[in-house]
C-alpha cells in the first residue's frame, strides 16, 4: 500500500514538471511569430527603497513610493540626526515629452525632532492624472538645525495599475498590454496598429518615430482607470507619453480597431510635427486621424451632404480652431476635415502632405506651412477644397432625398454615438 502510495506522488510530481515545462504559467500557450515578443507583464514592486545615506549624523534611514492607481501616489521617507530635523522637501518630475524639464517640490509639515517619518500623497484627483505606465522621477532634501544637507539619488517609480494580470505583445516600436481574452485577441489589435502604421505612412509619409504603448482595458474597466472621465469615453490618447488607453472586448473588436487606428494616428502625427512653437490646425490633426481610419462612416457623409444642400459648409479657417461642442457642428468638422485632408492627399499626393508636416515641425505657422508646401493659403485652400467636396459628394443632377423622421432620428443617435468616441479623447 505504501509503494502504491508512493508511486501515484511520483507519478504526480512528474506530471506537475511536464505541466510547468510545457504550458508556462502566464505565457501563452500559441506559438510565437517572427518579430513578435509575447510576454507577461510582472507586477511593479509597490515600494522601492534607497540605500541609507549618512551625512554628519544626518541619516536617511529609507524612501519610497507606492502606487494606488489611478488616484493617488504616496511618497514616504524616515529620516534620523543627532540633532533635529526641521526642514524635509520632496522634488519630483514625471517622464513626459516636452521641451522645458518641470520640477514640482512640496514643503513637508512635520513636528521637528531627532527621528522623522513622513509621508506625502499625491492626490490625482485634485491636479488631473496620468496614464498608467507614467514613471515618475522623485528624491529627497533633508536639513537639520546645525545646517547638515542630505540630497538622496533620485528614484523612479511607474504607476502602473497592478489591479489586472497584464500580458504584453511587442511589434517593431507598438506594444500592446491586455488582461481579457487570449493571444489572437491580442494579435488583431496589433494588425490593426500595423495596418493604420502602414496605411499611415502610404499616404503621408509620416511614421513612429518612438516606442508607443496601447493598454487595452475590458469596456466595462476603462472609466475605473481615469480620474473623472466622461461617461461616454472609449479610448483617450496621451500623446506626451506615447501611450493609448482604451476599452475594447471581444464584442466591439471591430469599432476598436477603429479607434485605436484614430488614436495611433495622433500619436504618430504628434511625434511628427511635436515643437516648441505651435499645434497643428485642428482640421489637419482631426482629419488626419478620421482619414486614416479607412472610408468615411455613413453618418458623416450624411452630414457633409446635408451641409452642401443647405449651403452650410465651415470655412476651412474655422476647423482651424477647436470645433464646437453644438453635437451636429462637431459631426460636421470631422467629416469636413476627413474631406480636407482627402482632397490634400489625392490631389497633390504623399510627399506634399509629408512636406506639410514637417514645416509645421519647424514651428510654421498655418498659412506659411500651406503656402510652403502646396502654394496657397487656407483661404486658398477653402476655395480650392469647396469646389472638390461639391463635385466629390453633391454629383450633378442629383437632389438630395430628405429621409424619413424614423431614419432621421436613428441616423442621429448613430451619430452622436460615433462623436462621443471621437470628441476630446486626445491629451
Amino acid at each position: 500500500m505504501k509503494r502504491t502510495r508512493l508511486l501515484i506522488l511520483v507519478l504526480f510530481l512528474l506530471l506537475a514538471m511536464f505541466s510547468s515545462a510545457c504550458f508556462p504559467s502566464g505565457t501563452p500557450s500559441e506559438p510565437v511569430k517572427p518579430g513578435e515578443s509575447v510576454q507577461p507583464v510582472q507586477p511593479v514592486t509597490q515600494v522601492q527603497p534607497v540605500t541609507p545615506v549618512v551625512v554628519n549624523q544626518l541619516t536617511i534611514l529609507s524612501s519610497s513610493a507606492k502606487p494606488d492607481f489611478p488616484a493617488q501616489l504616496t511618497f514616504s521617507l524616515k529620516a534620523a540626526s543627532d540633532s533635529n530635523i526641521a526642514d524635509v522637501r520632496l522634488h519630483y518630475t514625471v517622464d513626459r515629452e516636452g521641451f522645458a524639464n518641470v520640477t514640482s517640490e512640496v514643503y513637508l509639515d512635520f513636528a521637528p525632532g531627532n527621528t522623522i517619518d513622513v509621508q506625502w500623497p499625491w492626490d490625482m484627483r485634485k491636479t488631473g492624472g496620468l496614464p498608467t505606465g507614467a514613471t515618475v522621477k522623485y528624491w529627497w532634501t533633508v536639513k537639520d538645525v546645525n545646517g547638515n544637507i542630505v540630497e538622496t539619488a533620485p528614484s523612479r517609480i511607474s504607476f502602473d495599475d497592478t489591479r489586472y494580470a497584464w500580458q504584453s505583445i511587442t511589434e517593431d516600436k507598438t506594444t500592446i498590454y491586455w488582461y481579457k481574452g487570449d493571444l489572437s485577441f491580442a494579435r488583431e489589435i496589433m494588425s490593426a496598429t500595423q495596418e493604420a502604421l502602414t496605411r499611415l505612412s502610404g499616404s503621408t509619409g509620416a511614421y513612429l518615430k518612438k516606442p508607443v504603448k496601447i493598454y487595452v482595458y475590458a469596456s466595462r474597466d476603462l472609466l475605473g482607470a481615469m480620474i473623472f472621465p466622461q461617461e461616454w469615453t472609449g479610448g483617450v490618447a496621451f500623446t506626451e507619453f506615447g501611450t493609448i488607453i482604451i476599452g475594447i472586448d471581444s464584442g466591439n473588436l471591430d469599432w476598436g480597431k477603429r479607434a485605436i487606428t484614430h488614436e495611433l494616428t495622433h500619436l504618430v502625427v504628434h511625434q511628427m510635427t511635436f515643437n516648441p512653437y505651435g499645434d497643428l490646425p485642428t482640421w489637419l490633426d482631426e482629419g488626419l486621424a478620421v482619414y486614416n481610419e479607412g472610408e468615411l462612416e455613413a453618418n458623416f457623409v450624411n452630414t457633409l451632404k446635408a451641409a452642401l444642400d443647405n449651403n452650410g459648409l465651415i470655412s476651412a479657417r474655422s476647423l482651424s480652431s477647436p470645433f464646437s461642442a453644438n453635437t451636429n457642428e462637431a459631426l460636421l468638422s470631422y467629416a469636413e476635415s476627413y474631406s480636407l485632408v482627402e482632397f490634400l492627399v489625392k490631389t497633390y499626393g504623399q510627399s506634399k502632405m509629408l512636406e506639410l508636416l514637417t514645416t509645421f515641425s519647424q514651428g510654421s505657422t498655418y498659412n506659411n506651412a500651406l503656402g510652403k508646401a502646396y502654394g496657397f493659403d487656407v483661404d486658398g485652400l477653402n476655395t480650392l477644397w469647396r469646389d472638390y467636396v461639391i463635385e466629390r459628394y453633391k454629383p450633378a443632377g442629383k437632389t438630395a432625398t430628405l429621409p424619413s423622421p424614423l431614419m432621421r432620428a436613428a441616423g442621429e443617435i448613430a451619430a452622436v454615438l460615433r462623436l462621443a468616441s471621437l470628441n476630446g479623447v486626445s491629451r
